[in-house]
């Protein structure tokens, strides 16, 4: 019998408001009544075992930890205190409760120059290989363009004490050049990472540093033109950034569609392709999870040769649903992971990672060193500390706090001015995807109607392979509600003029 009192709020948790944590990716509903404390306890215990919570590691704060869940933090100090009863955490003050002891690991289990277009151009034609850059430089009064967070809330003072910190530690040889590998102390800090949140248990040796997910899908994309793939599948629709990188190392890209449960792996077997790019945990742009018989019938598909390379872009923003496991730690023998701060914190740090299947390992670090010798050595120190200490942690908190708003911001300024349109995968993400019924105009039109109005958007059939309906991908991470209300409201009046 749990000692900590079960509340009423604690089991009130609808299914069209489920909740859960990153951390261990924790999800509630899991839990069996009148057992939180002893499921909490159980599956600390869990990870402390397998190694997802080292000796070391620091548990959330009771509160957080307990606000994330939505129980009372009661059920959380419980658990925290049958850990530290049988000798696995401690309490250090304001140090918060560490990780001292491993506990016994359960058997295993089988398993140049040139000139920019005036705004009417930039939407004339096919998307071409520099398109999205283009836009990027076209200035506009507001810019929703999706895939940045917001770049105001950046914490500053944490990096900048992060940053002496680890310029009053670093040796005369750690000015040298890098591993190009990555620094270990970062290393070892995204596979904490990622063992907290995304539910990936892997090693700081499987670990590879790279100037962001761009650049690891292009090593990646070399290594398996290498090792004689002509293609790797992509998602209808699917990025377009992602196409152009694979197509720009030769690799053909057939298109497999996306519904509600993902892609359809039917599909992809059909397209003959031995190898595919997935965004499973918010499938971009339309904002999907990969289902649950999906996900197994891809492991059968990729239990039987094939590869996934899985890009997990944004997964950490997440508002409306439980945390959704890393399809990295379900097959970890046949999934490349990508993953990258560009959503967390900033794109201008370019540092992100991959983790290679063992047969690319090797290879991929070679390509690698024969690419830029390593990422810059300081970045990669001070986001190590960043991570260790708790401050990225703290840092999501805020950013899902203050995109949430925002989210909500732009989902009933389209409900007032752009009546006609559905939007979808609001459950998580930077951005919202809204398509349109109406398939009698082209969404380049209104896109490039809206950049007149000095509002940045990006028109769904850029990513695109095949014909479908009119759409907008929208951002709203990066701008204020006055902001995104304004921007709506001209969309809004664009699209009544093209009626």
């Amino acid at each position: 019998m749990d000692r900590a009192k079960e509340s009423a709020t604690d089991r009130s948790v609808s299914a069209s408001a489920a909740v859960g944590s990153d951390f261990l990716q924790l999800d509630i509903a899991d839990a069996p009544r009148g057992g939180l404390a002893g499921w909490l306890a159980r599956r600390l215990r869990l990870a402390i075992s397998d190694g997802r919570l080292p000796v070391g590691s620091r548990l959330p704060a009771s509160r957080v930890l307990a606000a994330e869940l939505r129980v009372s933090r009661g059920v959380v100090t419980e658990a925290y205190q049958r850990l530290s009863e049988d000798g696995h955490v401690a309490g250090r003050g304001r140090g918060g409760t560490v990780v001292v002891a491993a506990a016994a690991a359960p058997a295993p289990a089988v398993t140049g120059p040139r000139r920019l277009p005036a705004r009417g151009e930039v939407f004339d034609a096919e998307p071409r290989t520099e398109i999205l850059e283009t836009l990027r430089a076209v200035h506009a009064r507001v810019d929703l363009t999706p895939g940045v967070p917001d770049l105001a809330a950046f914490p500053r003072t944490a990096w900048l004490r992060a940053e002496r910190s680890v310029l009053g530690e670093l040796s005369v040889h750690g000015l040298g050049y890098g591993d190009p590998r990555g620094e270990p102390e970062l290393r070892r800090a995204v596979a904490r990472w990622l063992a907290r949140n995304r539910g990936i248990g892997a090693g700081e040796d499987e670990v590879v540093v790279v100037a962001g997910v761009s650049q690891g899908l292009a090593l990646l994309a070399q290594l398996l033109r290498e090792d004689g793939l002509h293609e790797v599948a992509v998602e209808e629709p699917g990025s377009l950034g992602g196409r152009q990188v694979l197509r720009r190392w030769g690799l053909g890209t057939p298109p497999v569609e996306v519904d509600g449960d993902g892609v359809d792996v039917g599909g992809l077997r059909a397209s003959g392709a031995a190898a595919v790019l997935l965004t499973p945990a918010h499938q971009f742009p339309t904002g999907v999870v990969l289902g649950g018989d999906r996900r197994r019938e891809l492991m059968r598909w990729a239990d039987e040769g094939g590869l996934v390379v899985e890009d997990d872009y944004d997964a950490e923003h997440r508002y409306d649903r439980p945390p959704v496991p890393a399809l990295r730690s379900m097959l970890p023998e046949r999934v490349c992971y990508a993953g990258s701060v560009s959503k967390l914190l900033a794109p201008a740090l370019r540092v992100g990672w991959v983790l290679a299947p063992p047969r690319y390992r090797e290879a991929l670090v070679d390509a690698k060193r024969h690419t830029d010798l390593g990422n810059a050595v300081l970045p990669q120190l001070v986001l190590a500390k960043l991570m260790e200490s708790g401050e990225l942690e703290r840092q999501l908190r805020l950013m899902r706090r203050r995109h949430r708003r925002r989210r909500d911001a732009m989902i009933g300024a389209v409900g007032a001015h752009l009546p006609d349109a559905t939007v979808h995968g609001a459950a998580a993400g930077l951005h919202l995807t809204v398509t349109f019924d109406d398939g009698r105009f082209a969404d380049t039109a209104l896109a490039s109607a809206a950049l007149e109005r000095g509002i940045k958007v990006q028109p769904l059939s850029w990513h695109r392979q095949r014909h479908g309906p009119p759409g907008l991908v929208l951002g709203y991470a990066a701008r204020t509600e006055a902001d995104i209300l304004e921007a709506v409201r001209d969309l809004g009046e664009a699209r009544r003029r093209m009626s």
